[in-house]
């Protein structure tokens, strides 16, 4: 009985062992070799096998035995961070729409950070899922050409970029954060201040900085915007306390703090609150999610509320449709957002 033909590689699979072959000089065989042996080739062939997996963008195929299978029935999720409850919302809306169509999702956390992304993506893809769903648009050169050499669909989500990779949905920080600074001054708030944690590699902090600045500079011509930056706390409710402090101590005429996130502008509400700051007569607080607490401090926290849900649900059927060979009718979603004006601010 003659042997059934072989199926064709998957269309979009990569690059192939082969071309990391030729592009180091050595044959297939010596770079299986290195790859699951190390110790058995020489470091001078390591070293030129390693050179060309750069060049070419090789992903070793960790799952190999399906090669042969038209889809692995998995998805890739990249998040900045396990400690967010609105990205875990993302997320869980995100697999509920492709769960419900038999896929399973593999979870990478980068910490924000750019170096442990492009890891994080090349052991995705490693194991060849059918697509992948990223939180941010800010990435290394090397992460975008793995992503843009896998074949794969590629969504990326939360933010908004001239440039995306393939499909987008996110909404744009930095206008997001503007409005909420113009509500400032439209209540009589002239001397703002914007409290941040900017980890290295949180674009959507910077963005919401960057938004904050040029709000004020188009309404206060000739003013510096006041900012208190931190690079050395946690994302955590005691951060807030901290940065209420360092404001106070260098913008002691603050009459409002707009802080990057509603987890440190929690912890600051609480702080102002027991130390008798009026606020929001002397000193308005606002953050920005709409996390659950938000809405349960006293007084209730101003914010921007995200969608964050939406987001997920969005990129599923977005990432969906274009695994299943569909024409998306919008590959660029803003999901937009929405001032939840309450009695901090």
């Amino acid at each position: 009985m003659p042997s059934p033909p072989r199926k064709a590689r998957r269309k979009g699979s990569g690059v192939t062992m082969a071309e990391v072959a030729a592009a180091a000089g050595v044959s297939m065989q010596t770079v299986s070799r290195a790859l699951r042996f190390p110790e058995t080739v020489t470091a001078e062939t390591r070293k030129l096998i390693e050179e060309a997996i750069e060049k070419t963008h090789y992903v070793h195929n960790l799952a190999a035995s399906h090669l042969a299978s038209a889809k692995s029935n998995t998805v890739a999720a990249v998040i900045p961070t396990l400690s967010a409850s609105v990205f875990a919302e993302t997320i869980q809306h995100f697999s509920d729409v492709l769960n419900a169509e038999g896929y399973q999702i593999f979870l990478g956390n980068t910490d924000y950070q750019s170096n442990r992304e492009e890891a994080v993506i090349r052991s995705l893809l490693g194991r060849r899922p059918d697509g992948m769903f990223i939180i941010g648009t800010h990435h290394t050169r090397n992460s975008v050409n793995l992503l843009r050499r896998a074949g794969i669909p590629v969504v990326e989500g939360w933010d908004l970029t001239a440039r995306p990779i393939d499909g987008l949905v996110g909404f744009s920080n930095n206008e997001a954060i503007a409005e909420l600074v113009r509500h400032l001054v439209r209540s009589g708030r002239r001397r703002i201040v914007f409290a941040g944690l900017l980890r290295r590699g949180d674009s959507r902090a910077a963005e919401r900085r960057d938004g904050f600045v040029a709000a004020m500079k188009a309404l206060f011509p000739g003013e510096k915007p006041r900012l208190c930056i931190a690079h050395d706390l946690p994302l955590a409710m005691e951060s807030g306390i901290e940065m209420l402090s360092r404001v106070g101590a260098e913008h002691p005429d603050a009459d409002a703090i707009m802080f990057s996130s509603d987890i440190i502008a929690s912890g600051a509400l609480l702080e102002a609150v027991r130390r008798e700051l009026p606020v929001p007569e002397k000193l308005a607080i606002t953050g920005f999610g709409d996390f659950e607490l938000a809405r349960h401090l006293n007084p209730p926290l101003t914010t921007v509320a995200v969608p964050s849900a939406r987001i997920g649900r969005e990129a599923g059927r977005l990432l969906l449709e274009t695994m299943k060979g569909q024409a998306p009718f919008q590959k660029r979603i803003d999901v937009g957002f929405e001032l939840m004006i309450r009695q901090s601010g």
